[in-house]
């Protein structure tokens, strides 16, 4: 009896338990190598790569013995882990957007993680190696995670702040409070079908060559192809061949800050000239909230009388924030910005250009601008 108890309680303090309860874990490393024991001197035993999936055998606080699909078996960190809760997850969050329009293409900067949510906290499991391309779904902001030297600092300046306004006579509750740094995030989609969230200073947005001088200094959101202009004679060489078909775009474009209350504020469409054999612009217009996507598709005018309206031309249509209605913040707990009323705007290509299809005699909504509107004045003939 005294044997048994004795072997009971080597049993109880022994730190490698097995755990029914966690029957798989996922590699959250680029990769990590298993190990014969946890100990300062061991063996290799085998290799895992991100997002593999492992059958667990036993458990430490700190490390998981595991069994590889090829039947390796051995210790690797836990931390390095996700368990089947997590995999759930992001399982979810592919079905809930696998439908969701495609805004933009884009390639990962270096090696990048996907995450659960938006937010440099938040828990990651997908890895996308450098030069890896991806599909932009949607966009959020949030708030920067702030240093402890950074978040010191700032104490100290409300400190003085506040003791200079008492000093002037001035309520201490007259100080508004510091509006947080927001950073922007992007939902995407990778080559393989996995979805998470993404840092956006770690992506460029895939934008055409013959677009990138036109962007001055500005950020081009996306740019869609509208239509194609036959140049036999274009001088394009793409692959080492002269291209005759020439792809026409419409582009929305929108300054470098973060945490914008819209997607872009700007839209240009360019066409191509075939006798000078460049771009050159049949839209622009600017100053409004905009927001994503831009669906392009071939439609007929219901409204015009010519007998260009009954033909389908390539056209485009995004919806911008209305006259009104307040500029929208990004939810606190989501990051995500919702308009609370849109308008949708709608052109066609007629030729080379750009008509907007609205009901004749009826005057068009009034839509809301970030910035006050100058108007020009007719200048006086002397």
């Amino acid at each position: 009896m005294a044997m048994l108890l004795a072997v009971s309680a080597l049993a109880g303090c022994s730190h490698f338990r097995a755990h029914n309860e966690d029957k798989y874990v996922y590699v959250i490393a680029k990769e990590s190598y298993l190990r014969d024991r946890v100990a300062a001197v061991s063996n290799r035993t085998g290799e895992v790569t991100n997002g593999e999936r492992l059958v667990v055998l036993e458990r430490d606080r700190r490390f998981v013995k595991v069994k590889t699909p090829d039947g390796a078996v051995g210790w690797m960190e836990a931390r390095l882990t996700a368990d089947q809760d997590l995999a759930n997850q992001f399982v979810t969050l592919g079905k809930d957007h696998l439908h969701d329009p495609v805004v933009a293409k884009a390639t990962a900067r270096d090696d990048v993680y996907l995450h659960i949510a938006p937010g440099r906290e938040t828990d990651r499991f997908y890895r996308l190696a450098e030069g890896d391309t991806m599909s932009l779904l949607e966009r959020a902001s949030v708030a920067k995670p702030v240093s402890p030297g950074a978040a010191i600092a700032e104490s100290e300046k409300a400190v003085i702040s506040r003791a200079e306004k008492r000093a002037k006579g001035k309520g201490a509750s007259a100080e508004a409070a510091a509006e947080p740094v927001l950073e922007d995030w992007w939902l995407v989609r990778d080559a393989k079908g996995q979805t998470g969230w993404v840092y956006s200073r770690l992506i460029d947005v895939n934008i055409p060559d013959a677009l990138e001088r036109y962007a001055e200094g500005q950020r081009i959101v996306g740019a869609y192809v509208l239509a194609h202009a036959d140049d036999p004679d274009s001088g394009m060489i793409n692959n080492g061949q002269t291209v005759t078909s020439i792809p026409e775009y419409v582009t929305v474009v929108a300054g470098w800050k973060t945490g914008l209350p819209y997607d872009f504020d700007e839209v240009r469409v360019f066409i191509w000239n075939v006798k000078k054999h460049r771009y050159e612009t049949s839209l622009r217009e600017r100053n409004f909230y905009g927001y994503l996507p831009v669906r392009v598709s071939m439609q007929t005018d219901p409204y015009g009388k010519t007998p260009d309206a009954a033909m389908k031309l390539p056209s485009f249509s995004f919806k911008v924030l209305a006259a009104g209605a307040p500029a929208p913040a990004p939810n606190p707990t989501t990051g995500l910005v919702v308009p609370a009323k849109t308008i949708t705007k709608t052109y066609r290509l007629v030729g080379n250009i750009c008509q907007r299809v609205i009901a004749p005699g009826v005057a068009p909504p009034e839509e809301a601008h970030p910035a006050a509107e100058v108007k020009k004045e007719k200048r006086r003939r002397r």
